[in-house]
């Protein structure tokens, strides 16, 4: 018996669901969004030619600061004296604090009488509506005392206004310590008078130190931000410090010599403001081009020995630039480039034969730590 449920019709549409069927199977999967390669880098600075000098410097605190009463008054104790430490919040200094403690109790007094006014003119001003609403008052009385009313409520904000800064005097007679640190100088003593703003302590932190130098004005084009520089103190014979520089002067000082600092990059707890130091750094040379260090996992190589491309970051647009560089010669892991990259350049280290020019890049979150400086004459 025939079956009358398939009929060719049927046929024909199950077919057509089949090949849909096998069709969407085959489909391809929707494009995955392109990753974003993380990059390790470093910052070109460390300079590989040119000429030694060396320079004088004072040892300066990096954060320092100096303070003084924001009031008036005579001193009554003074806690600490040059060279002690000090934590955050404590108490340095006081002031006598009986004129301000004066002044509080005067103004409290003053309010609970400006209370007691706007106590009374409220009434008034209740009784004179009421009379008004009966008609057998005048819309001016009315008036009188609705002015009376809001002149007392306004005579009790301005005595709170008072009070709250007569309190604020009176806490400022007590000087404390905005940072922890050490005093590096004391210019009061007790049972003096001192007027505001005048300054009492010069204190610092020990987070870090600079070491302070002069460059002349013929050497000043060679320094550049983050340039390294090795540091000696008399007093530390025994010991090399390394440095990198944090600020350079625009307008010349003494002797037509441009100020520059160094940030000392191992800390120590021996080393104290006002120390000497003797500052090495290295220059470009006048006759010759400056060269830099940089590894050699940052070097693509090219077909000639003496030239290879770097990529170098430009954080303007995320992306990195292949750069084709000339190098000199090669130290430990190290290249030393005379053409291609100067100061400042970001150069990727790690990676580089997966890079392209123009390849939107992001920089990896944990900074590599800098590796061990020294200054070394070009052969």
């Amino acid at each position: 018996m025939r079956n009358q449920f398939c009929t060719p019709s049927m046929h024909a549409l199950l077919g057509i669901f089949i090949v849909l069927s096998m069709a969407a199977c085959h489909e391809e999967p929707p494009p995955v969004p392109e990753r974003i390669r993380a990059i390790k880098t470093i910052s070109v600075s460390e300079q590989a030619s040119g000429r030694i000098r060396d320079f004088s410097g004072i040892v300066e605190a990096a954060d320092s600061s100096s303070i003084s009463f924001e009031v008036a008054g005579n001193v009554q104790e003074v806690r600490v004296d040059v060279g002690d430490r000090i934590t955050k919040g404590q108490v340095l200094a006081a002031l006598d604090p009986e004129p301000y403690e004066l002044t509080v109790a005067e103004i409290e007094a003053e309010l609970v009488k400006a209370r007691d006014n706007v106590t009374k003119t409220e009434a008034e001003y209740n009784r004179q509506m009421r009379i008004f609403e009966q008609g057998a008052g005048a819309q001016r009385r009315v008036e009188v005392a609705e002015f009376n009313y809001k002149a007392t409520k306004s005579a009790v904000n301005f005595q709170i206004a008072r009070l709250n800064n007569a309190k604020r005097d009176l806490n400022r007679t007590v000087l404390r310590a905005p940072f922890n640190g050490a005093i590096a100088d004391r210019y009061i003593d007790a049972f003096n008078e001192v007027a505001r703003g005048q300054k009492c302590f010069d204190i610092f932190e020990f987070t870090g130190m600079e070491v302070a130098i002069s460059i002349p004005e013929d050497a000043i084009d060679d320094i550049h931000m983050d340039q390294k520089g090795e540091i000696r103190f008399p007093v530390f014979a025994d010991r090399t410090y390394h440095g990198r520089v944090t600020e350079i002067s625009k307008v010349a000082g003494t002797a037509n010599a441009f100020p520059i600092k160094l940030t000392i990059e191992e800390p120590d707890q021996r080393i104290r403001p006002g120390m000497t130091a003797r500052v090495t750094l290295l220059l470009a040379g006048d006759d010759q081009k400056a060269a830099y260090l940089v590894p050699l996992s940052a070097i693509a190589q090219s077909g000639d020995a003496t030239r290879g491309f770097v990529f170098i970051y430009d954080s303007q647009t995320s992306s990195v630039k292949k750069t084709q560089i000339q190098s000199a010669s090669v130290r430990g892991n190290d290249v030393v480039i005379t053409e291609g990259v100067k100061a400042g350049d970001i150069v990727a280290v790690a990676g580089v034969s997966f890079l392209e020019d123009g390849q939107e890049v992001k920089l990896m979150e944990t900074r590599e730590e800098e590796k061990d400086f020294e200054i070394k004459k070009a052969e």
